[in-house]
């Protein structure tokens, strides 16, 4: 297999985050009505992220969740299920919502956290914000806030990789990788 190619690296990623924050700070005056939840596994340090860079800018902490989509996947029984924790301590009734993941592709895994989001309550508005946005779209999903958008190519997968330490500054590496 060939070495795997880097598209964004850890300086980039920084800036991603850094203006989707803005982004969300030029749209939402303050975070009162607002909840970050990562979808599990691959949003969660996206979600911490850029919550920290929202907490600095704002001055105010920014309320996160987290949201397991598993048993709301429409591909499940060709795959063993991985339960992560959903945790939500919040109504959601009246809130918006900004999803947060590390990848959008075909669009599977937004439908599947849509639904999971649902049976939870009923915010008032949902949002998305990826770090990569590879096309090849199944469903009609768009993010509101992408990091990059690179067209993955057929015979390829990206991975996310995310340090295992506690920094919060060392987010992620994506890369293609030629499957054989």
């Amino acid at each position: 297999m060939t070495k795997p190619k880097v598209i964004l690296n850890e300086q980039y990623i920084k800036r991603i985050w850094a203006r989707v924050a803005h982004q969300i700070v030029e749209r939402y005056e303050n975070p009162e009505n607002l909840i970050l939840i990562g979808i599990q596994k691959g949003g969660i340090r996206p979600c911490e992220r850029l919550q920290q860079i929202l907490e600095t800018i704002w001055g105010k902490s920014v309320r996160v969740g987290k949201l397991d989509v598993t048993m709301h996947r429409d591909d499940l029984d060709s795959r063993s299920p991985q339960m992560h924790p959903t945790e939500i301590p919040y109504d959601l009734a009246g809130q918006t919502v900004i999803l947060v993941d590390d990848v959008l592709f075909r669009g599977r895994t937004i439908r599947a956290a849509l639904d999971a989001l649902h049976t939870l309550g009923r915010p008032e508005k949902v949002e998305l914000a990826v770090l990569l946005d590879l096309g090849g779209r199944e469903l009609p999903i768009k993010a509101d806030y992408t990091g990059k958008k690179v067209e993955m190519e057929p015979g390829y997968r990206v991975k996310v990789r995310f340090r295992e330490d506690d920094n919060p500054e060392d987010l992620a590496l994506a890369e293609f990788q030629g499957i054989n």
